[in-house]
């Protein structure tokens, strides 16, 4: 490959991502889609958060629920997962998983330790409106929420 034109102090290199602090986060779902299970026995929908105000705006998250899937203690908690994220959205019946996508959402994030084969990651709690849930430090207003670009 030619890397002739490059110049490297013109690009920013990626950060290292270390996992958010425990906290509420105000973000968007950006994207969904159907992926099948590893196993091939179902399959989950993948929503990507992204946080969109604070100092961590940009950051993304994905939250991945079983709804087709043979094990049912699996497909209780997506769909009580899913209630809270529509409930959030503001969306109680959606027909399709795009309806979710662009409406503004407060995200409780937690920060699963590491074990010997990963480091740290956060996983998403819980899921609330944006009206009545105090921003934290870490989560507040920015001048142009980076999904209207």
């Amino acid at each position: 490959m030619d890397l002739n034109g490059f110049d490297a102090s013109k690009v920013d290199p990626i950060a290292s991502f270390e996992p958010l602090p425990a906290g509420w986060y105000k973000a968007v779902f950006t994207a969904s889609e159907e992926k099948p299970t590893k196993a091939q026995t179902g399959s989950y929908l993948q929503l990507n958060a992204e946080v969109i105000e604070g100092q961590y705006q940009g950051r993304k998250m994905f939250e991945r629920l079983n709804l087709k899937n043979p094990n049912a203690t699996a497909v209780e908690i997506a769909n009580r997962t899913l209630s809270g994220i529509c409930r959030a959205v503001g969306v109680n019946a959606p027909r399709r998983s795009e309806e979710l996508l662009d409406k503004p959402f407060m995200m409780k994030v937690s920060v699963k330790p590491g074990d010997a084969q990963y480091g740290p990651s956060n996983e998403i709690k819980e899921y609330a409106e944006c009206e009545g849930k105090a921003s934290t430090p870490a989560a507040q207003a920015s001048t142009s929420p980076p999904w209207r670009r």
